[in-house]
């Protein structure tokens, strides 16, 4: 069974929908703790969201520098596929495993809301259980999810296809270009605002359109598609 680690941060809120999440798809979910030296074998790894270290400095700007994010760095190296949810997403970006940077939304209110997506690139380990501009509905929920680069950063996402979703109905927090998730150039390190772990089952979410991005992964690991 593929191996997916999850880490927690102190401060981290979604760790446990992760885990759900991923066992859903198919996958082991292993518990990574934020002083960790050592992933224990996994074959891809989650940052959650929450507040990781009480977002002190700026989001994800302390959580950087925790050990298990040396190892993360590594395996990035390494090509093992690494996504980042909301805080997650903050983290890789201060880490520098994706351009740019979270700031607070533009209206400068907290934001929480079944948020209507355009995925535009499902060639990821994380996207392609999807198919192309499909509409989805997930939840967003954060007050700092504004994403910000400066004009080449984002004219070569554009060129690049490296916008792996877009915000549509509506830009929840004034992302540049409606942008609501990334992925850096091997198209392996994936980070999105959305919370696709809270829109695995009707029962709990608004949909079960989030599920794609684990199922995703889990192909990936197993060769299914390649």
């Amino acid at each position: 069974m593929a191996r997916i680690g999850i880490v927690t941060f102190p401060g981290s809120l979604d760790e446990q929908d992760c885990a759900r999440a991923v066992r859903r798809a198919g996958a082991e979910a292993v518990a990574l703790w934020h002083g960790d030296h050592d992933l224990h074998n996994v074959e891809a790894i989650i940052l959650p969201g929450g507040f990781s270290y009480g977002d002190a400095l700026r989001c994800g700007a302390i959580a950087k520098f925790s050990p298990v994010m040396g190892e993360v760095i590594d395996a990035a190296k390494r090509g093992v596929p690494i996504l980042g949810i909301c805080n997650g997403f903050q983290i890789l970006c201060e880490a520098h495993l994706l351009p740019g940077v979270l700031t607070r939304n533009a209206h400068l209110h907290y934001r929480t809301k079944d948020q209507s997506l355009r995925m535009e690139n499902t060639t990821t380990p994380w996207t392609s259980a999807y198919a192309p501009n499909a509409e989805v509905v997930i939840p967003v929920k954060h007050g700092e999810g504004r994403y910000v680069a400066d004009e080449p950063v984002l004219d070569a996402l554009e060129s690049e296809g490296r916008v792996i979703a877009r915000y549509v109905g509506g830009n929840p927090n004034g992302s540049a270009r409606d942008i609501a998730g990334i992925t850096d150039a091997t198209g392996r390190i994936v980070g999105l605002m959305p919370h696709p772990e809270h829109a695995i089952d009707p029962l709990t979410g608004p949909t079960d359109d989030g599920l794609g991005f684990f199922t995703s992964a889990l192909n990936a690991l197993s060769g299914v598609g390649a």
